[in-house]
């Protein structure tokens, strides 16, 4: 059963042919354009999956067409075809918007890969584009979860109303600083977002920022300051880390939350101001509360809308999408090409508790990026800690006896062309020596 469509592009008939022949049994179906306004036309009736595009053609070379082909269809890959020792011109089509390129003569097998992988990318593009459209002042958060569906569901709601206090909880690195900005654009097109982290400034000066000051206050006060405060009038104030703040500014906040009227440090003068608070903690603050650590009376005040970011452990259905994001922001900041995750790679990447996260999973796709640009991702080039526990994730309902049996068979070639050397297996394998020595155990080799 045909499952992509891919239009070749290429003045060569014989190829297009052969292509045809050994993507057939492969579910892709192959279309075949002589030159590049014949191409551009099946491009446009068509809507193929991926376009594969060689850059010798007999009315427009492959590079006059690519601008054109990005313009009428920027969300359909391109994959460059180049005859060998021309691949510098297919580096400067990759650079000019193509996805990738593949030289002649190829191997079919480097071909399907790179269409599935083309096609997996346009798709997920393609999904990214419609839930920023779908959700356009929460765009900024990505994921499709049930639990992502109805953190915007929320953010909806609240950003509708006329609540000016909201509390936005849960465990570090979940993004509880994006969701006060989404929840700023929902409700705001043109006001200031102010933000402060309460546990980054020491006491004295926390009160400065927030307040404000006049000249002659404190020493160094030279002149008047205007605090965050008055810079978010208008607009939202974000407290982040909003437990670290020492008792004494949690009843000043709290009187200003009461009338939003404050005084600034050194002035006689109440000062009124039109301000949106969303304060943001990781911590417990019943539990606070119950040990003195936190005024009970500021947490009720700031609970009226409260608001929870959950954590990546629990929507877990989001990381392949999260995962494209991020490889597509890290890899426009690097000026290379995003790295492609291996089906084996991502299962690992799904069964990971993520303690830090997505601030975690952010930080592996910026450092693989960094190290293997462009390169599909194997479980061997993942951080240890995620290949630890493998085994020992829950195994999907269909994981049959049958399966069992390929994995023995395939462990077992595998150290037979390795002369039963572990390491050299596990290399074989793309897992790591203790991922396998587990394998071997379970499966009683």
């Amino acid at each position: 059963m045909t499952n992509l469509t891919a239009l070749v592009i290429d003045d060569e008939r014989n190829l297009i042919r052969s292509i045809r022949f050994a993507l057939m049994d492969q579910g892709i179906e192959v279309l075949g354009a002589g030159t590049a306004r014949e191409g551009l036309e099946l491009a446009t009736s068509e809507q193929p999956d991926v376009i594969l595009l060689d850059l010798g053609l007999p009315d427009l070379s492959g590079l006059e067409l690519l601008p054109r082909l990005r313009q009428t269809l920027p969300e359909i890959p391109v994959i460059m075809i180049s005859a060998h020792g021309d691949t510098r011109s297919a580096v400067r089509a990759v650079k000019e918007g193509a996805l990738d390129y593949i030289t002649k003569p190829f191997e079919w097998d480097e071909l399907v890969v790179l269409i599935r992988r083309s096609s997996e990318h346009s798709r997920m593009a393609r999904e990214l584009s419609f839930h920023r459209q779908r959700h356009r002042h929460t765009h900024r958060l990505v994921g499709n979860s049930p639990q992502m569906e109805r953190l915007r569901q929320t953010l909806e709601q609240i950003g509708r109303s006329s609540g000016k206090t909201v509390l936005i909880s849960g465990p570090s690195g979940t993004g509880k600083a994006l969701v006060a900005r989404s929840l700023h654009d929902v409700r705001f097109a043109d006001a200031p977002f102010i933000e402060i982290n309460c546990a980054a400034l020491p006491e004295q000066l926390i009160e400065a920022e927030l307040f404000g000051a006049e000249r002659g206050a404190y020493t160094g006060a030279t002149q008047h300051r205007n605090g965050l405060i008055a810079l978010a009038d208008g607009g939202t104030l974000f407290l982040d880390e909003v437990g670290e703040l020492p008792l004494p500014l949690q009843a000043k906040l709290l009187s200003f939350l009461e009338n939003r009227s404050y005084r600034p440090i050194g002035s006689s003068r109440e000062v009124q101001a039109d301000v949106v608070v969303m304060a943001a903690t990781n911590r417990d603050l019943k539990s606070e509360v119950e040990h003195g650590t936190f005024r009970s009376d500021l947490y009720y005040r700031l609970n009226i809308l409260p608001i929870s970011a959950p954590p990546l452990a629990e929507r877990s259905d989001d990381i392949p999408l999260l995962m494209h994001h991020f490889s597509q922001q890290f890899a426009a900041q690097e000026g290379c090409e995003p790295p492609a995750w291996s089906p084996e790679a991502l299962q690992l990447l799904h069964h990971y508790d993520w303690p830090g996260n997505v601030r975690e999973l952010r930080n592996l796709v910026e450092r693989i990026t960094i190290l293997h640009p462009g390169q599909n991702i194997l479980p061997r080039h993942l951080p240890d800690e995620l290949q630890t526990d493998t085994d020992a994730a829950p195994q999907p309902a269909a994981y049959t006896e049958a399966v069992e049996d390929k994995e023995r068979q395939l462990i077992l070639a595998a150290l037979q062309e390795t002369g039963g050397h572990k390491g050299l297996a596990a290399e074989r394998l793309g897992i790591s020596r203790h991922a396998l020595k587990r394998r071997i155990q379970r499966l009683g080799l």
